[in-house]
C-alpha cells in the first residue's frame, strides 16, 4: 500500500512563549496517536514536531493513503439459547437483523466460556483524506490552552488568530477546512526577513524550505541548541559565564524564528546596585543573558537574542541598551531610596500588611517568629538574642520599594539593607537564608542562626495555616505547605531537634483559640507522610515504613537507622525474624487491657525458658548499642534470637487454657517485640 510523509502546519500570530513547547508536543502527540489508532501508521513510527513563535507543525513519516481493511466480529446470543426446536429464538433473529443478514449467514465461535453466534464482516479502510480534518480538529481541541480568543468577526476560537493551514501528504494537498481556513501547501516565512508565500512542494522538505526560503529555523530543539552555542561562544570571548537558567533559554527560543546573538553593555555605575537586582531585571523584564566574570561578579556586558538579522546591528544594540538603562535606573533609584530608612523603622508598616485575616498581620507574625526562633536557637546551642534580632528584621524588606517591584528579591534585599544598617554578618545572612530551601534541591540555610529563623518561618506558616483549616488537598496547596514541610524535614534531618516538641512550641506561640487543639499532632502526621515520600527516593519502601512506624521525632538519626535496617535485611536470619515479629504483633493486637511483666516461675516449657533467657541476656547489649548510636550493631545482635524464637513458636502454645500462663507468655512476646522495636518495627519487613 502507498505511504508518504504527512505534514500538518498551523500558521498563527505569535504564540505564548512559555507555553509553546507544551503546545507543540501536545499537537504532535495527539495527531500521531490518532494515526496509529486508525492504523494509518505503524505503532513504532516517531513523528517530528516543529514549533516557532508563529507556527505549530508535525511531520509523520510513512503514513498510508488508505487504512487497511478491518475484520469486524460481532458476538450474539449463546448457541444454546439461540435456537429452540430447530427455530431461531427472537433474540437470535433480532441479532441477525441488527447485522443486516439472515440467520443462515451467522457463524459460531467460542467467547472463552461458551459457544456463541457471531457475524463476521470486513470494513473497507477509509481514506486519509476522509478523516484527517477530524484528527487535526481533535488535536486542536486537546491543546492545553488556558484561555481562548476570537478574532476579526469570526466565531472561531483559538489561543491566537490563525492565518494558514497545511495538510500535505507527500506532494498531495489533502482538502479540509479548520478555523475558517482551507488547507494549502503554502505558509509564511519570517515576519521581516521573508515576504509572500513559501510553498512546500513535498512534505519531507518542510524544514529545509522554511530555512532556505523563509528564514525560519522551525525545530524548537535545533533553535535552542543554536542559541545555546552562540551564547556560549560570545561569553567565552570575555572568559565569562552566563547567568541564566534553562527556563529563560526556552522562553527566548520560543520568541525567535531566526536567532541572532548580539552583545551590548550598560554603564558601570549601575554595578553599585546589588547584582541580584540587575540580573533579575535583565532576565525577567528584558529576556537578556547577563555575564559573570571568573569570580561570579556581574559584568556590565550582556547578551541578547534578536529575531532580526541585519548587516549593521548597531541600532538594535543601542535600542536594547536604551531600554535597559531605564530599567536599571529604576532599580538604582529604588535601592538608594530604600537605604534612607533603616529596616527596623519599617517594622511598623508590617502592621498594615495582612498575613492572613484569621491569624493577623505580618507584624504579629514577626513577633511569633522572634519567640520561636529564639527558642530553637537555644536548643541548637546558638545565641538566642542574635536569632531573635534576625527574626525581628526578617520580613522588614517586604515593605521596601525594591521588593515591591521584585518580590523574588525578598530576603536578598533584606540582607543588603541589614549590612548597610550596620547589622552583623550573621543577622544579615540569616535574613537572606531563612527563605531557604526555596525549592527542591535548593541549598539549606547556613549556620545555626539562619537555620533557627528558617525553621521558625516555615513551621509557623505550616502550623498557622493548617490550624485555621487550610489543609492541602489533592493537588491544591495554595500556601505551599508541602514545600515548606519538605524544607523543615531537610533541616531537621541534620539538626538534633525534637520535631514533635517544636510543633507544640510553635502552636503555643499563637493566641489562645486561634488554632485547632489537635494542630500539632495533625501536622506531625502530615510531615511524617512527607518524610516517607522524601526518603522513598533513596530507600526501599518497607525500610522507610519500618523506621517511621516508631514516629521518631528527632530526625537526624533517621538516615543512620535506615542504613542499619537495610543492612539487617541482608542477614540470612532477617526474613524469619521479620515474619516472627509480624506474628507477635498480630497476637498482641488482640490482647485486651495492659500487658503485665514476665513471671519466670510460670515459664514451664523449655522453649519459653530459653527465649526468656536469650531476651534477658540480649536486652542490655542491644540497649548499649542503641545508646552508642550503633544501630546496625543493635540489629545484628538480634539475629542470635532466630533459634529460640523458632523453637518457641514450634513448641509453645501461646493461647494456653490457663489464663495466668497465657498472660505470662503474652508478656514474654511483648518484651520480645519491644526489644526488636528498639531500632525499628522489624515486622514491617516481612513479606
Amino acid at each position: 500500500m502507498m505511504n508518504a510523509t504527512l505534514l500538518i502546519e498551523l500558521l498563527t500570530e505569535e504564540l505564548p512563549p512559555k507555553a509553546l513547547e507544551k503546545l507543540s508536543h501536545s499537537f504532535g502527540q495527539t495527531i500521531t496517536e490518532e494515526l496509529k489508532k486508525l492504523q494509518f501508521v505503524a505503532a513504532d513510527v516517531a513523528a517530528t514536531v516543529f514549533a516557532s513563535p508563529r507556527r505549530l507543525a508535525v511531520q509523520v513519516p510513512a503514513v498510508l493513503a488508505v487504512q487497511p481493511d478491518q475484520k469486524i466480529v460481532r458476538k450474539g446470543p449463546a448457541v444454546a439459547a439461540g435456537m429452540k426446536d430447530g427455530q431461531p429464538t427472537p433474540a437470535l433473529a433480532g441479532f441477525a437483523r441488527s447485522c443486516g443478514v439472515d440467520v443462515s449467514a451467522l457463524t459460531t465461535m467460542s467467547d472463552g466460556k461458551q459457544d456463541v453466534f457471531a457475524y463476521e464482516s470486513t470494513k473497507t479502510g477509509e481514506a486519509l483524506s476522509a478523516v484527517l480534518t477530524d484528527i487535526v480538529a481533535l488535536a486542536l481541541k486537546k491543546l492545553p490552552i488556558p484561555k481562548l480568543m476570537r478574532w476579526a468577526d469570526y466565531d472561531y476560537q483559538f489561543v491566537r488568530p490563525v492565518h494558514g493551514l497545511i495538510m500535505l501528504w507527500g506532494e498531495t494537498v489533502i482538502d479540509g477546512s479548520l478555523l475558517g481556513l482551507t488547507s494549502r501547501n503554502a505558509t509564511r516565512g519570517h515576519r521581516f526577513l521573508s515576504s509572500g508565500d513559501v510553498f512546500v512542494e513535498k512534505a519531507d522538505d518542510y524544514a529545509r524550505v522554511l530555512f532556505e526560503q523563509g528564514k525560519v529555523l522551525a525545530s524548537f530543539d535545533a533553535r535552542r541548541e543554536l542559541i545555546k552555542k552562540r551564547l556560549a561562544d560570545a561569553a567565552a570571548v570575555h572568559g565569562a559565564t552566563i547567568a541564566a537558567d534553562d527556563a529563560l533559554l526556552d522562553e527566548v527560543t520560543a520568541l525567535v524564528e531566526w536567532p541572532v546573538v548580539l552583545e551590548a553593555g550598560f554603564e558601570a555605575e549601575f554595578l553599585k546596585v546589588p547584582q541580584e537586582c540587575l540580573i533579575l531585571t535583565m532576565q525577567q523584564n528584558q529576556k537578556y543573558f547577563p555575564l559573570l566574570d571568573a569570580k561570579g561578579k556581574l559584568m556590565n556586558r550582556f547578551l541578547l537574542v534578536s529575531n532580526l538579522e541585519t548587516a549593521d546591528p548597531s541600532h538594535i544594540i543601542q535600542g536594547n541598551e536604551r531600554v535597559l538603562r531605564a530599567r536599571l535606573s529604576d532599580a538604582k533609584f529604588f535601592f538608594e531610596q530604600d537605604q534612607k530608612a533603616r529596616l527596623e523603622t519599617r517594622l511598623a508598616k508590617l502592621a498594615e500588611v495582612v498575613y492572613h485575616n484569621k491569624i493577623g498581620s505580618q507584624l504579629e507574625r514577626v513577633e511569633r517568629l522572634q519567640a520561636i526562633a529564639g527558642q530553637i536557637a537555644a536548643q541548637l546551642g546558638a545565641d538566642q538574642s542574635v536569632a531573635e534580632r534576625a527574626a525581628l528584621l526578617a520580613k522588614a524588606d517586604l515593605v521596601t520599594d525594591m521588593v515591591g517591584e521584585f518580590p523574588e528579591l525578598q530576603g536578598v534585599m533584606g540582607m543588603y539593607y541589614a549590612l548597610h544598617d550596620g547589622e552583623s554578618d550573621v543577622v544579615a545572612a540569616a535574613i537572606e537564608g531563612h527563605y531557604h530551601p526555596r525549592f527542591a534541591g535548593d541549598s539549606l540555610p547556613q549556620g545555626d542562626i539562619a537555620t533557627a529563623v528558617a525553621l521558625a518561618d516555615k513551621l509557623e506558616a505550616i502550623v498557622g495555616i493548617w490550624g485555621i483549616g487550610l489543609i492541602p488537598t489533592g493537588d491544591k496547596d495554595p500556601y505551599a505547605l508541602r514545600r515548606a514541610a519538605l524544607g523543615v524535614l531537610r533541616m531537621a534531618l541534620e539538626a538534633k531537634l525534637d520535631l514533635k516538641a517544636l510543633l507544640t512550641l510553635v502552636a503555643a506561640a499563637f493566641p489562645a483559640g486561634k488554632l485547632s487543639a489537635t494542630t500539632a499532632d495533625e501536622v506531625f502526621a502530615f510531615m511524617m507522610d512527607r518524610l516517607k515520600n522524601y526518603l522513598a527516593a533513596d530507600y526501599q519502601a518497607d525500610e522507610v515504613e519500618a523506621v517511621l512506624a516508631l514516629a521518631p521525632s528527632t530526625l537526624n538519626e533517621v538516615p543512620a537507622v535506615l542504613a542499619a535496617v537495610a543492612a539487617f535485611k541482608t542477614l540470612p536470619e532477617a526474613a524469619t525474624l521479620a515474619a516472627a515479629n509480624k506474628r507477635v504483633k498480630n497476637i498482641l493486637k488482640k490482647v485486651e487491657g495492659e500487658v503485665g511483666s514476665v513471671n519466670p516461675a510460670l515459664l514451664s516449657e523449655a522453649a519459653e525458658q530459653a527465649l526468656y533467657a536469650a531476651v534477658t541476656e540480649l536486652a542490655p547489649q542491644v540497649d548499649a548499642k542503641f545508646a552508642a548510636h550503633d544501630f546496625a550493631g543493635a540489629l545484628a545482635q538480634l539475629s542470635s534470637l532466630k533459634a529460640p524464637v523458632d523453637a518457641f513458636f514450634d513448641g509453645v502454645m501461646v493461647m494456653a487454657d490457663d489464663l495466668a500462663v497465657r498472660a505470662n507468655r503474652i508478656a514474654l512476646l511483648a518484651r520480645l517485640a519491644a526489644l526488636f522495636n528498639r531500632v525499628a518495627d522489624i515486622s514491617l519487613l516481612a513479606d
